[in-house]
C-alpha cells in the first residue's frame, strides 16, 4: 500500500527546487512517428498504384491483341443490296467496272447491255457481232475467266470476242465512264461451218488462241496472230491449227493462263488434260470425277487452278501437281461441302482465291480454295443464268429472267481457317501437303501461305538449343560459386556474370550472325572436339590438383584453383582448333559440309540453329545463373553445416542435401530462362538465315514468332489478313509464355511443400 504522504511526495526534481522535463522530444517523436507513418502509407499507395497499373497495362495490352484477332473469326455475310431490271434476252456473261458503278451483261443473242447500278438505267447497249453477222444465231456465249473477254460461238463454227473496256473521264468533280468494246476479233474454227458445241478463247489482242469441239466431235485448236507493219501500215494475219479426235461429248473447255495447256469436261463426268505447244495434238490424260456430269468449270485467279462444278452439287478444286518421276498429273485436291442441286454457274474471285457458286435451286455458296472453307451459304434473290464477281471482291452480280441482282459481299479474311494455320495445305504447284509460311510474293495472284507451325516449331528450336548451351553452364556455375568459390572471389565473379545480362542482344546478333557464323562453318569440327576436350582436361586438372600434397595446397588461398582451371581451358580452346582440319580430314574425308550432305542428306547453312544456341544461350545465362545462385545461398546453412559435421564431403553435401531445397528455385530459374529465350527477337532475326522451315536439323535456320512479328509488321497492311495473323502469332505466344509459367509455378510450389520440411 502507498500511504498518502508518499502519494504527496513530488517528482524527483522537483522537491529541490527543480523544474518538469520539457515536452518538446516528445512532441517531435510523434510527429517523426507521424511522418514515419504517413511516409509509410504513400508508399504503400505508390506500390499498390504500381502494381496495378503493371497488371492493367498487361491486360490491356492482351485486350488489344484480343480485339486484332478477333476478326478473324467473324463470319463473311453476303447480302442483296438491290434487284434491277434487265430486259432482253437469257444472260450469258457479266463484267463489272473497277468502280462498281455498272455491269455489263451479254445474252446469246450478241447483245451486250450496260446497266448503271446507281439508278437501273441502261447506259449502253453494244453488240459483240460484226455487222456482217447480225443475226447470226449464237450457240454459247460467256467471259472469258480471269479476263475481261466477251466471247460467244455462233451456229456457223466461228467463234468471236471482244474486250469490254470502260473509259473513265472527269465532269468537274464527278467521275464518268464510258463503256465501250474493243475490235471484235473473229476465228472461223470449223471450215465446214458446223455449230460448235464447248469452246475456249485464251489470250487477247493481237494474239489469241481458241479452242472448240466441232460438230463430228474433234477438237480444233486455231492460234491466230495478227501483225502490222510499222512503216506501211500493212495487217498481217497467221493462222496454225491442230486438231485430234476427242473420246465423247465435251461439255467444258478452258486454257490455263499462259495457254500452254487446255482442259477439257465430259458429259461422263470426266476430266481431260492436253499439253500445247507442239506440232500437233496428243492424247488427252483423262480423269474421272466421280463419274458425276461436270456442269460448270472455271479457273481460279492465277489460273493454275480449276474448279469443277458438278450434277450432284458437289464443287472441287483440281491443279497440276509434279510427279517425281517428271511431268505432272492432274489431281483433285480439295472437295466443298454438296450443294442442294447441280451447280449451274461458276465466278472465280479476282482478289483471292475464291468462288462463287450457284446451283440450279437457287443456293449460293461462297466458297475458298486455299482455307478449304465455304464460307457462306444462302438463297439467292433470284436463279440465275449468269453469275458475277465484282474486281474488288466487295460486290457480287446474278443476272436472271430480266433481272440483275446486286449482292454485297463482307468477306475480309477468307484465308483463314484452323487448316490453313496449324495444318498441313496443298498448295498449287507443291507435290504434297505442306506446312509454309510464304505471305507474300511478286504477283496478285500470289496464294498466301499463313501457316503458323514452321514459326512456332521455329521458336521451341532456337529455345531448345539455347537451353541445351545455357542451362549446364548456368546452374553449375551458380552451384560451384555459391557452395565452392572464395567468398572474395565470389564478390567479383558474380557481379561479373550478372553484367553479361546488360549486353545487348543486338550486338550479340550482329557479333554471332558475321563473326562467329563464318568461323564455325571453317571449323565446326573443333566445337565438337571442344564437347569432348574440355571436360577430359577439366577433370584431368582436378586430379592433378587433387594429387598435390595437402601442406602444399595450403600454401594458396582458397579459389586459386582458378589459376590451374583457366590455362586448362585455354589450352584446350587452343588443341580444338589446331586439331580441326585433322579430324576433318580423318573422320569427315576432309569436309564436313559435303560429308554430313553424302551421309545425312542435311545440308549445313552457314547461319543455323547451332550459332544460335551459342549466341543466344550466352544470352540467357546470366538470368539462370543469378536465380540459381540465389537458390542455392537461400539454403539455410545450418543444413550445410551439420551434414559437413556428420562428416559428409562438400559435394555429397551439395548434391544430396543443397540441391533438393534449392531445386525450386533453380526450377523457375530455368523457366526465366525459357521465357527470355522464347520471346528473344533481334539474336534470331541476325544469327538464323530467318527461313521459316519446318525442320529440327541443328544446321538449318529457322524464323521464330518474334521474330517473324519484326520482319513482317512493318509491310502489313493495316488490318489485313497478315495484320490480324501477326497479332495472332503474339497472342499464341502469350498464350504459350502463360501456359509455361503456369506450369511452371505449379510444380516450382510442389517441390517447395515438399522440401519445406527439410
Amino acid at each position: 500500500m502507498i500511504s498518502a504522504d508518499a502519494a504527496r511526495i513530488p517528482p524527483a526534481g522537483v522537491a529541490d527546487g527543480g523544474s518538469a522535463p520539457p515536452a518538446a522530444p516528445a512532441a517531435a517523436g510523434r510527429l517523426r512517428a507521424r511522418r514515419r507513418l504517413f511516409v509509410d502509407r504513400i508508399a504503400g499507395v505508390l506500390v499498390r498504384a504500381g502494381g496495378l497499373g503493371i497488371i492493367a497495362s498487361i491486360l490491356a495490352i492482351l485486350v488489344f491483341i484480343v480485339a486484332q484477332v478477333l476478326p478473324l473469326l467473324w463470319a463473311p455475310t453476303i447480302e442483296t443490296t438491290a434487284v434491277l431490271p434487265l430486259p432482253g434476252g437469257e444472260v450469258r456473261g457479266l463484267i463489272a467496272d473497277d468502280y462498281g458503278a455498272h455491269v455489263a451483261a451479254l445474252d446469246l443473242s450478241g447483245r451486250v447491255r450496260v446497266v448503271r447500278l446507281r439508278d437501273g438505267a441502261l447506259a449502253g447497249d453494244l453488240s459483240i457481232l460484226p455487222p456482217d453477222k447480225q443475226g447470226v444465231q449464237l450457240v454459247a456465249a460467256g467471259v472469258s475467266p480471269g479476263t475481261t473477254l466477251f466471247t460467244a460461238a455462233t451456229a456457223t463454227g466461228e467463234v468471236i470476242s471482244a474486250k469490254m473496256r470502260w473509259q473513265t473521264s472527269f465532269e468537274g468533280q464527278e467521275r464518268a465512264i464510258t463503256p465501250a468494246l474493243d475490235a471484235l476479233v473473229l476465228v472461223r474454227v470449223d471450215p465446214a461451218g458446223g455449230p460448235l458445241t464447248a469452246y475456249a478463247v485464251g489470250g487477247e489482242g493481237n494474239s489469241q488462241i481458241v479452242a472448240a469441239q466441232l460438230a463430228d466431235g474433234t477438237l480444233a485448236v486455231v492460234r491466230q496472230t495478227v501483225s502490222e507493219n510499222e512503216f506501211s501500215g500493212e495487217v498481217t494475219r497467221s493462222e496454225t491449227r491442230l486438231t485430234a479426235p476427242v473420246p465423247g461429248r465435251l461439255t467444258q473447255l478452258i486454257f490455263d493462263r499462259d495457254q500452254r495447256n487446255l482442259f477439257g469436261a465430259s458429259e461422263r463426268g470426266e476430266l481431260l488434260w492436253w499439253t500445247l505447244g507442239g506440232e500437233k495434238l496428243g492424247e488427252p490424260q483423262v480423269v474421272s470425277a466421280n463419274g458425276s456430269p461436270i456442269t460448270a468449270l472455271t479457273k481460279l485467279i492465277g489460273g493454275r487452278s480449276l474448279v469443277v462444278g458438278q450434277a450432284d452439287g458437289v464443287a472441287s478444286v483440281w491443279f497440276l501437281v509434279p510427279q517425281p518421276q517428271g511431268g505432272a498429273r492432274l489431281t483433285r485436291i480439295r472437295d466443298f461441302p454438296a450443294l442442294p442441286g447441280p451447280i449451274r454457274t461458276l465466278a472465280p474471285s479476282a482478289r483471292d482465291k475464291g468462288f462463287l457458286a450457284q446451283a440450279t435451286d437457287g443456293t449460293l455458296a461462297l466458297c475458298h480454295s486455299t482455307s478449304q472453307r465455304t464460307l457462306w451459304t444462302g438463297r439467292a434473290p433470284l436463279r440465275g443464268s449468269a453469275l458475277g464477281f465484282a474486281p474488288k471482291g466487295t460486290s457480287a452480280y446474278i443476272a436472271g429472267e430480266e433481272e440483275l441482282a446486286v449482292l454485297a459481299v463482307h468477306n475480309p479474311h477468307p484465308e483463314i481457317s484452323l487448316r490453313a494455320l496449324f495444318g498441313q495445305v496443298w498448295y498449287e504447284g507443291y507435290p504434297r501437303p505442306e506446312y509454309v509460311w510464304q505471305s507474300s510474293s511478286g504477283t496478285d495472284d500470289f496464294e498466301p501461305k499463313l501457316s503458323l507451325m514452321p514459326l512456332l516449331v521455329g521458336t521451341l528450336k532456337g529455345t531448345v538449343y539455347s537451353l541445351i548451351i545455357a542451362i549446364p553452364l548456368a546452374v553449375f556455375g551458380a552451384m560451384y560459386l555459391s557452395q565452392f568459390m572464395h567468398p572474395r572471389l565470389k564478390l567479383l565473379i558474380k557481379p561479373a556474370v550478372e553484367i553479361m545480362a546488360a549486353l545487348p542482344s543486338v550486338v550479340l546478333g550482329f557479333l554471332a550472325g558475321l563473326w562467329l557464323a563464318p568461323r564455325v562453318q571453317q571449323m565446326f569440327p573443333a566445337l565438337l572436339l571442344m564437347l569432348v576436350l574440355f571436360p577430359l582436361l577439366t577433370i584431368a586438372a582436378g586430379i592433378v590438383w587433387e594429387a598435390v600434397p595437402r601442406r602444399v595446397r595450403g600454401r594458396f588461398p582458397p579459389g586459386s584453383e582458378l589459376a590451374l582451371f583457366l590455362p586448362v581451358l585455354a589450352f584446350g580452346l587452343w588443341l580444338s582448333i589446331q586439331l580441326s582440319h585433322s579430324v576433318e580430314r580423318v573422320l569427315f574425308d576432309g569436309n564436313f559440309q559435303a560429308w554430313l550432305l553424302q551421309t545425312t542428306g542435311l545440308t549445313y547453312d552457314q547461319r543455323n540453329a547451332v550459332i544460335v544456341g551459342l549466341a543466344m544461350g550466352f544470352a540467357v545465362i546470366p538470368i539462370i545463373f543469378a536465380i540459381a545462385e540465389d537458390a542455392f545461398s537461400n539454403v539455410p546453412r545450418e543444413l550445410v553445416s551439420g551434414s559437413l559435421a556428420l562428416g559428409a564431403n562438400r559435394w555429397q553435401t551439395v548434391t544430396r542435401i543443397v540441391l533438393h531445397p534449392a531445386s525450386p528455385g533453380i526450377f523457375s530459374a530455368i523457366m526465366v530462362g525459357f521465357g527470355r529465350a522464347v520471346g528473344e527477337t533481334m539474336i534470331v532475326l541476325m544469327a538464323t538465315g530467318n527461313t521459316p522451315i519446318l525442320d529440327w536439323n541443328p544446321f538449318n535456320g529457322f524464323r521464330t514468332l518474334s521474330a517473324n512479328i519484326a520482319v513482317e509488321i512493318p509491310e502489313a497492311p493495316q488490318f489485313g489478313t497478315l495484320y490480324r495473323v501477326l497479332f495472332l502469332a503474339a497472342l499464341l505466344l502469350f498464350v504459350v509464355t502463360f501456359a509455361v509459367n503456369t506450369a511452371a509455378e505449379l510444380v516450382r510450389q510442389r517441390l517447395r511443400e515438399r522440401y519445406a520440411r527439410l
